[in-house]
């Protein structure tokens, strides 16, 4: 089977192709420094021409109100092109709960993406995964200030980067869903106390105080980052860290 990765050089996506040809797929990587420029479109027909399967994998360049539009311009040039080169199966990467935290601009940038993928004609499958393993250093920096690192207690699921490649490259490789299929760590941690884990686990002497306000984390309510019910990862977060 022939599997176009779009974004298919980053963190994600590179794992993504090395699963899918370890299982014997041809897998080609596509990203704007091979020519493929989901924004202007560019080189998107040949990316995709012949391909059974396209895995969309690109990602915003920033969190904040420039989000959606980079989704929008991004899936609407793409879902061009697959149509054209006729495509059979297209993939995303989502986040579990993101219709659940319309305070984030980042998070509603993904729901316009899923939109457009679901109203887009084409055979689909949406795979949501819970917040990266791989990210937890990014969010102690976000609200590290000296000797503390601000954090609320908002519960997660993380999840190993691997663990997400292998279940894209899976999907990838399947019948379409036409649905949502969620992923998550096998782990449920508040994130203050997951700061503490990593920051112990690394001999770092700053403290985590716990701050309902702090940082990006903050405007989720409740548990909606969570799923017990998802297909679980086996990677645990303190292997992980070793």
């Amino acid at each position: 089977m022939k599997i176009a990765v779009i974004g298919g050089t980053g963190l994600i996506g590179s794992q993504v192709v090395k699963d899918l040809r370890a299982a014997g797929h041809e897998a080609v990587p596509h990203s704007k420094s091979t020519g493929a420029d989901v924004l202007s479109g560019q080189g998107l027909d040949e990316a995709v021409a012949g391909a059974d399967v396209v895995v969309n994998l690109t990602n915003s360049p920033t969190f904040d109100e420039a989000s959606p539009a980079f989704f929008q311009t991004s899936m609407e040039n793409l879902l061009a092109a697959a149509r054209k080169g006729g495509v059979g199966h297209f993939v995303i990467l989502s986040i579990v709960g993101v219709d659940q935290v319309p305070e984030l601009a980042y998070y509603q940038a993904k729901v316009v993406q899923e939109h457009l993928l679901e109203a887009g004609q084409i055979p689909y499958s949406i795979v949501r995964a819970t917040q990266f393993m791989d990210f937890m250093e990014a969010v102690l920096s976000w609200t590290a200030e000296g000797d503390t690192v601000r954090l609320p207690a908002t519960p997660i699921q993380p999840i190993a980067s691997g663990d997400v490649a292998a279940a894209v490259a899976e999907v990838a490789a399947g019948a379409p869903l036409n649905g949502i299929r969620n992923i998550a760590g096998p782990e449920i941690f508040s994130l203050d106390e997951l700061g503490r884990i990593t920051l112990s686990h690394k001999g770092d002497p700053r403290t985590v105080v716990t701050d309902p306000t702090a940082g990006m984390f903050a405007a989720v309510k409740g548990d909606v980052l969570t799923d017990p019910d998802a297909h679980l990862a086996p990677t645990h977060y303190t292997d992980w860290l070793s």
